[in-house]
C-alpha cells in the first residue's frame, strides 16, 4: 500500500487519498509546519525525545508501524507518567526556578552592605558593633543604673536620639548661654514653665547635654510617677521626685539638677497669660542650692506657650480622673489625635549667670527672709529675661 498523506489529529483538515509520492504533498507540509509535533514521516522508530511538559504532562507514545492509508504516521496519546519518572527527564524552567535557588553569595553580601549603609552610615561596621554589643550587655544584665533608676545609656542612645529631631527640625531651638553652665560639679537650673504639656523640660534637657554635654537631672511631681508606663521612662531618663533630700544628694554628688517652680500652675495656665510668672511656691529649691553651696542658673523658655494655646478646660472631668486639668485648646479636642500635634514655634532657651550660694552661712537655708529674697531675685531674673527676648523674637513662628 502506498504513502498515506499525514493529516495531524486536530488540525481540523480533510482525510485524503494521497499522491502514491514518498515525498509528502504541499499541503501536507504546510500543515506541518502549524503543527511540528506532527511531522514524524519515519519508517524506521526513533528514541523518544525529552520535552518539557506543564505540571500535569503527557508524554508522546510513537507508532513505529509501517504508514498505511489507515494509520498515521505518529499518533500523541496522553498517558501519565510517574512523577519519579517525569522529574528524571524534564527539566525545569530558568524562570520557575526558586527565586533565591540562583543568587550568587557576593550579591547577597553586597544587598546586605548596601542596607547596612543605609541604615548605619558609612562607618557601619563600628556603628553595628557597637549596637550588637549593646543588645548584649542588656540581655545579660552587664549595665548599671544610679541609686535613683537613672540609665545613662538608655538615655543616650535612645531618649536623647528620639527627641533630638523634634528640638533641631520641628522647634528650632537657639540655645543662648550655655557657657554658664558649669563643665564640672554641680548646679540647680530654675526654668519657667509653660505649654500645656511638658515639653520644655525635655527641650531643656537635650539642649543642656548637646551644647554643655552633660545631664539634667529634673525633679518630677508626684503624677509623673503614679502613671504607669511614663514613671518608668521618666525613671530612667533621670527624672527623681521633687523632694528636698533627693536634690541635695544629687547636688552634693556633682549633678546638674533641673526644677520648674511654677508647677502645674505654671503649664495650666491660659493662653492670654502667657510669660507672665506664676508663684514660685516656697522657695524649696533655694534652701537645696544654699545648703549644698552650688550656683542656681536661672533659665528662661520662649516658645513653649504657643505649642499648644490654652483656651479653656474642663475642671470636672479633671477631678474623675485625678489630674490637674483638662486641656482644651483651638485643636484639641476637635481634630482628635491631629489636635495634640504641638505647633512648631520657634523656641529660645538662654541660662543666665549664676547665682552664687556658696558665700552664705551654713544656716542660712532655715532664715525664710534670705530664702525669699533670694527665690524673688531668681524669679525676677527670668521675668526680666522673658520680656528681652519676646521683643528680639521677629514671629511666633519664624
Amino acid at each position: 500500500m502506498g504513502d498515506a498523506e499525514i493529516i495531524p489529529i486536530g488540525t481540523r483538515g480533510k482525510p485524503g487519498r494521497g499522491s502514491g509520492s514518498v515525498k509528502p504533498s504541499s499541503s501536507a507540509r504546510s500543515l506541518a509546519t502549524r503543527q511540528p509535533g506532527a511531522q514524524q514521516a519515519r519508517t524506521a522508530p526513533k528514541k523518544p525525545v525529552a520535552r518539557r511538559a506543564a505540571p500535569t504532562d503527557t508524554v508522546p507514545v510513537e507508532h513505529t508501524a509501517a504508514p498505511t492509508a489507515t494509520t498515521p504516521e505518529a499518533v500523541t496519546i496522553p498517558t501519565p507518567r510517574a512523577p519519579s519518572q517525569a522529574a528524571a527527564i524534564i527539566s525545569e524552567p530558568a524562570d520557575h526556578r526558586h527565586p533565591t535557588s540562583g543568587i550568587p553569595a557576593v550579591d547577597w553580601l553586597s544587598g546586605f552592605t548596601s542596607a547596612a549603609v543605609e541604615v548605619f552610615g558609612e562607618n557601619w561596621e563600628p556603628r553595628l558593633a557597637a549596637f550588637l554589643a549593646f543588645l548584649r550587655r542588656r540581655l545579660t544584665g552587664d549595665y548599671s543604673v544610679d541609686e535613683y533608676g537613672f540609665d545613662a545609656e538608655i538615655t543616650q542612645r535612645f531618649f536623647m536620639t528620639a527627641i533630638r529631631p523634634v528640638a533641631e527640625k520641628w522647634f528650632r531651638i537657639e540655645v543662648r548661654g550655655v557657657e554658664n553652665i558649669p563643665a564640672a560639679g554641680g548646679a540647680l537650673v530654675v526654668s519657667n514653665h509653660s505649654g500645656t504639656v511638658p515639653i520644655d523640660g525635655m527641650m531643656t534637657a537635650i539642649s543642656i547635654h548637646d551644647h554643655a554635654h552633660r545631664f539634667l537631672r529634673p525633679l518630677g511631681a508626684d503624677l509623673v510617677f503614679k502613671l504607669p508606663i511614663v514613671s518608668e521612662m521618666a525613671r530612667k531618663g533621670g527624672v527623681t521626685l521633687a523632694c528636698n533630700e533627693d536634690a541635695e544628694r544629687m547636688l552634693r554628688g556633682g549633678e546638674i539638677v533641673g526644677v520648674w517652680p511654677e508647677g502645674f500652675k505654671g503649664i495650666g495656665k491660659p493662653y492670654s497669660e502667657r510669660y507672665k510668672l506664676q508663684r514660685f511656691g516656697r522657695g524649696g529649691f533655694v534652701s537645696a542650692a544654699i545648703r549644698t553651696g552650688v550656683p542656681i542658673i536661672p533659665t528662661s523658655v520662649v516658645g513653649a506657650e504657643e505649642i499648644y494655646p490654652l483656651v479653656g478646660n474642663i475642671p470636672s472631668l479633671a477631678r474623675l480622673l485625678g489630674v490637674p486639668y483638662i486641656p482644651i485648646t483651638p485643636f484639641f479636642p476637635l481634630l482628635g489625635p491631629l489636635g495634640l500635634i504641638p505647633l512648631p514655634s520657634k523656641w529660645i532657651i538662654e541660662f543666665g549667670e549664676p547665682i552664687r550660694t556658696d558665700d552664705y552661712d551654713p544656716g542660712a537655708a532655715d532664715d525664710p527672709m534670705l530664702v525669699f529674697n533670694v527665690t524673688d531675685q531668681v524669679r525676677e531674673t527670668i521675668q526680666q529675661t522673658l520680656y528681652g527676648l519676646l521683643m528680639q523674637r521677629k514671629s511666633v513662628f519664624g
